[in-house]
């Protein structure tokens, strides 16, 4: 059973779960919505993890590669806490038994994704990076005696003391659970659009609690479009990884011609694929030539996905859209993971730590997951619990009805898609605070205020975050967001 004085986590992804047992022996509670494993966008990750080992890399090109794709918004610093610490978290996930593609004489094989200037990237199997490492952690944690798995829990609201410390969470049921220190690691917001590749609870409840009870949100506007997500009418839609581009995959529209670089940056990607489906003359990936026959064995996720819908990507190319895919924004954290609300940390998805700035560098997301979850254990496995206090159990908000979440998906993904213009967020604004005044302030609502508030105010365009109105690069920094902005005025 749960102690007080545990370190809490919610979330149960791959940041939770490596960091829960980055804590041993400190006793910890992990909180998963679902059945572990089955509400993660950490298990969907097909690409793999981004790492600098190969002859004729180092973790300073890695770093120059991040602080390059993030459009002027990425933290050098980070950039390369990040990619100098990458190397000994792999070595982390090999000892817990991931088995990562070997080449022949038995070095780690390592690929090439858009926007990275080495081979750098760690898989399995070709495209079942997220599975592989969801699987060794998932048995590591159950086997492991300091680690509490809760499943089933999904957390609402954050409860504080009277001093405004966090204590731990209200879930639904109102039930609360306590924990010496808390540590957010609820995944990001996809669920928020129409078209995702996340899992339909990602609907960035954890950046929306946690700014609910004050805590500081940096830069929700940037949401990372994925160029290739199958467009076979799923939801979520199945993922065709970006190395089938870094193995010779061609983009083509209907007629067959190639209309953008296949290793450009994600967002330059994701906007040419928008243009050409706009202008109806579609976008299909070509992996005939590059790929073929090697279809089952290289990229067995793909290819499954594709014959379940009667496609053979072997004799046809892949009809593709954008999805929304990750979040760059989130609760703002130090370089130890810290938020700011005494007593808790944010890891992964829904955390800003600076290290993908405005355009996330391929593969990067589980390398950042992984790295701050390690440097959060070392500051929390010997931190002594803070004395208890009496607190107030926090009213939760309401939960969102089917009806009004599918019209705020299908709003997210018309006016703040890839593409946004002024007036159509402003117009999806208007709507939401509406959704807000009938059915309460949703933890769904909340985020999707967040991101349109910020998209709103950033009159420019930079990586993920494109305004047709204002197609130029100016000159704004990052952007932060308080409770007053999260909230309509009705309930600020």
């Amino acid at each position: 059973m749960n102690r007080a004085d545990d370190i809490l986590i919610v979330g149960a992804g791959l940041a939770g779960l490596f960091l829960a047992l980055k804590l041993a022996p400190r006793r910890c509670t992990v909180l998963s919505q679902a059945p572990l494993g089955q509400a993660s966008s950490s298990a969907w990750a097909q690409g793999g993890l981004a790492v600098a080992l190969a002859s004729g890399d180092d973790p300073q090109l890695h770093a120059q590669d991040t602080v390059k794709a993030g459009a002027g918004l990425v933290d050098p610093l980070v950039a390369r806490l990040i990619a100098g610490e990458g190397p000994a978290r792999v070595m982390d996930l090999i000892a817990l038994g991931v088995p990562f593609d070997r080449t022949p004489d038995g070095k780690l094989a390592q690929s090439l994704e858009a926007a990275h200037s080495r081979p750098r990237v760690v898989r399995v199997a070709g495209d079942l990076a997220g599975k592989a490492i969801m699987d060794a952690l998932i048995a590591a944690a159950r086997a492991a005696a300091h680690i509490t798995i809760a499943e089933n829990k999904r957390a609402r609201a954050l409860v504080q003391d009277a001093n405004g410390r966090v204590r731990g969470v209200a879930c639904d049921g109102n039930e609360v659970i306590l924990g010496g220190e808390m540590v957010l690691a609820t995944g990001g917001s996809g669920g928020l659009y129409a078209v995702t590749t996340n899992p339909p609870e990602a609907q960035g409840q954890g950046f929306a609690m946690a700014t609910h009870a004050g805590a500081l949100v940096a830069d929700p506007e940037f949401v990372q479009f994925h160029p290739t997500a199958i467009d076979i009418g799923r939801d979520p839609a199945p993922l065709a990884t970006e190395a089938l581009r870094g193995e010779g995959a061609k983009l083509i529209n209907a007629q067959g011609e190639s209309f953008v670089s296949e290793l450009a940056p994600r967002d330059v990607v994701a906007r040419a694929i928008h243009l050409e489906r706009a202008a109806g003359r579609g976008a299909f990936l070509d992996a005939r030539e590059a790929v073929g026959s090697q279809f089952p064995r290289h990229f067995p996720t793909v290819f499954a996905a594709c014959m379940s819908a009667g496609l053979d990507p072997r004799l046809k190319p892949i009809p593709v859209a954008p999805a929304a895919h990750y979040h760059m924004g989130g609760l703002v954290t130090d370089a130890w993971g810290r938020t700011t609300l005494e007593g808790l940390s944010a890891v992964g998805e829904c955390a800003s730590t600076g290290a993908h700035g405005a355009n996330r560098l391929a593969s990067n997301s589980l390398l950042e997951a992984v790295v701050f979850a390690h440097r959060i254990g070392e500051r929390l496995r010997d931190l002594t619990a803070p004395p208890e206090m009496r607190f107030e159990p926090r009213e939760l908000p309401p939960a969102l009805p089917p009806e009004p979440r599918a019209e705020l998906r299908a709003l997210m993904q018309r006016h703040a898609g890839v593409v946004r213009d002024g007036a159509g967020l402003t117009a999806a604004l208007d709507r939401v605070d509406a959704l807000c005044d009938t059915h309460g302030p949703a933890n769904p609502l909340i985020a999707a205020r967040l991101i349109l508030h910020a998209a709103l105010a950033r009159k420019e365009s930079r990586g993920g975050h494109f305004r047709s109105d204002y197609p130029d690069v100016g000159a704004q920094h990052r952007t932060f967001l308080t409770r007053q902005d999260a909230l309509p005025a009705a309930f600020a």
